[in-house]
């Protein structure tokens, strides 16, 4: 299989890179602008492979893409580029719109031109898979879990641009028979993720001694998700997926962001004895909660178990103390981050939101 992959410099599509190249033997073409989140360092493992192609090109600018799909003929396409962080959506929402939407876009138009050219039998194999997130759907009560049949509310420009992003995906399937796929994944953690997120940056705060941020009470819910497990599933939606399709991904993994941030601290009391920062929970600071922060989120995954057959290979206890062990396993990885493009700094504080 050739599989053109967008945003794969990134945590989640280099994941995707990694295995469709290194273990399931696909030919890939990575696809990334290469912003700030992005890290070739992350595909290290496979960047002489022979299977392995990157070319670096904004998903906004069609000819471009049109041309490497025409030099590729891919089989399928993984779309992932994305601006994903909420904090930033919050603090500058134009580049979301742009990419989230605009990219989206763009990628539908190149895909629907090259997919109708293309012999009827590749054309009838063809997919296009846009990956989404549970953001769209909004926030939860305390029972209940997204279905695909979820209706969309989402609160914050990140997740209003995902979902006006999977709309469109859908409308070109409806309407001009673009063989599409969409996946709705849950909070993603594991090796390699930017440390702006909650997992890494807890890990690195504690690591540097210093406070470890919870937004309010640190009450709000998640359904953490191996990043691994993720790619896993994308590969089994891309292959046997039906077209027009939404599959749920979620693994069971629901947390408050308290409990999350106390179990990191009580693994690196146990992995790093010597710490002077011991026990690390004494970092832990309570800040102002951000706005449109959701309640809850958690994913009904079963359909995607009982019709692809997938199944995590991590429950979140086995999956976080790897990530913490491999933080501290891999500094060669994030030091150059930290001391360079991000050291931790508080996003999501735009002073019309704060003012209200």
């Amino acid at each position: 299989m050739k599989v053109l992959v967008t945003g794969g410099a990134g945590f989640i599509g280099s994941a995707v890179c990694r295995l469709f190249v290194a273990e399931l033997g696909a030919a890939v073409l990575n696809v990334d602008k290469l912003t700030y989140a992005a890290n070739l360092a992350s595909l290290r493992a496979i960047e002489n492979h022979p299977g392995y192609r990157f070319h670096r090109a904004d998903v906004c600018d069609r000819e471009r893409v049109a041309t490497l799909m025409a030099d590729f003929m891919p089989d399928a396409m993984l779309h992932l580029a994305a601006e994903s962080h909420v904090d930033r959506s919050i603090d500058g929402p134009d580049d979301f719109i742009r990419t989230n939407i605009d990219g989206t876009f763009a990628m539908l138009t190149a895909a629907r031109d090259y997919w109708e050219k293309l012999p009827p039998a590749r054309a009838k194999a063809f997919r296009f898979h846009h990956v989404s997130t549970d953001e769209v759907f909004g926030a939860l009560g305390a029972r209940g879990k997204f279905t695909e049949t979820s209706r969309y509310k989402p609160n914050s420009p990140y997740a209003a641009s995902k979902a006006a992003s999977d709309h469109l995906v859908r409308a070109w399937h409806e309407t001009f028979g673009l063989p599409v796929l969409v996946s709705n994944c849950s909070n993603n953690y594991g090796p390699f993720h930017f440390p702006e997120k909650l997992i890494p940056l807890t890990i690195l705060k504690a690591l540097h001694g210093e406070e470890i941020p919870v937004y309010g009470k640190g009450d709000n819910v998640r359904d953490w998700l191996y990043v691994d497990d993720h790619a896993r599933a994308l590969h089994a939606i891309l292959s046997n997926g039906r077209p027009g399709a939404s599959y749920n991904v979620g693994c069971d993994g629901e947390r408050t962001n308290l409990v999350v941030v106390r179990q990191i601290c009580a693994l690196l009391d146990e992995m790093l004895s010597n710490s002077p920062h011991r026990p690390h929970d004494n970092l832990i600071a309570f800040v102002a909660d951000r706005p449109a922060h959701d309640r809850r989120y958690a994913i009904d995954g079963r359909k995607l178990r009982r019709e692809l057959g997938w199944e995590p290979r991590e429950n979140f206890d086995s999956g976080l103390r790897k990530t913490v062990r491999w933080y501290l396993d891999n500094r060669w990885w994030w030091e150059p981050i930290w001391h360079g493009r991000y050291q931790g700094a508080r996003l999501g504080t735009a002073p019309a939101a704060a003012a209200r």
